[in-house]
Formats: structure tokens, sequence, C-alpha cells
């Protein structure tokens, strides 16, 4: 027997064949849906800046909310390993924040990545909705 789905009696459920990974049957269902353009604001006072020799465009990111006292809906980009980039900036994030905290799965692309000078990188993003 391969992969495939079995109908239970009377169709009250369907059950997966052991030996099969979920996400294997989930991830031709997931659609990333385009919502916004934006950049990582706050790359100025990252504190590890390595992390921005590591990003790439088309790299996709990490969207986290995070508590914090400046900004209720705050949310975190993060690069490779988790690292923080920087932010989505605060004029742009009370619907992501929102979505987020009723559950729903935000993910981010990088489209454009610009050195200004030796301290500010200019760091242009894509924001996904992921719908299974």
């Amino acid at each position: 027997m391969g992969n495939e789905l079995i109908a239970t009696d009377k169709n009250r459920a369907v059950s997966v064949l052991k030996h099969t990974d979920l996400s294997d049957i989930i991830k031709p269902m997931i659609r990333e849906i385009h919502l916004f353009d934006t950049y990582v604001a706050g790359t100025t006072h990252l504190k590890d800046r390595s992390v921005l020799d590591a990003v790439r465009v088309g790299d996709e990111l990490v969207l986290r909310r995070e508590d914090n006292e400046y900004d209720k809906n705050a949310i975190l980009v993060l690069g490779a390993q988790n690292k923080k980039l920087g932010y989505v900036p605060e004029k742009d994030n009370v619907v992501f924040s929102r979505l987020m905290d009723a559950g729903k799965k935000l993910s981010a692309k990088i489209s454009k990545i610009e050195p200004k000078s030796e301290r500010f990188t200019a760091i242009e993003i894509g924001i996904y909705l992921i719908d299974l």
C-alpha cells in the first residue's frame, strides 16, 4: 500500500495510512496569498549586524508577535536561525497583528536589499498569508 487516503465507514472521517507524513498531504493545499509590500524597520538598531550579511533576496522570513511596551502591535521580523532583522513598521502592523492574534499564519519574503550606508540597510519585504 502507498500513501493513499482511505475513507472510513460511512465517510465520517478520513484516515491516513501509517508512515505518511501529514505535511506531505497538506503542502499541495497550502497557498501563499500576497497581502502587502513594506520594509523592515529598525535595521539601524540591531545589536548583531551579522544577520544583515546573511540575508538574500528571496529569503523567507519569520514574523512573530512581540510583547512590546512601545508598540502593542509589534511584529518581529526574523531571518535565518531566528535572528532579529527588525520589525514590520508601526504604520503597517495593525491589521497584520490582528490577523496573527486571531491565529492566522503570516510570513514574509525579501524582495530587495539595498545598503544605504555603513549603518543602514534597506530591506523591502512582501507579507504573505499562509492559507490552507
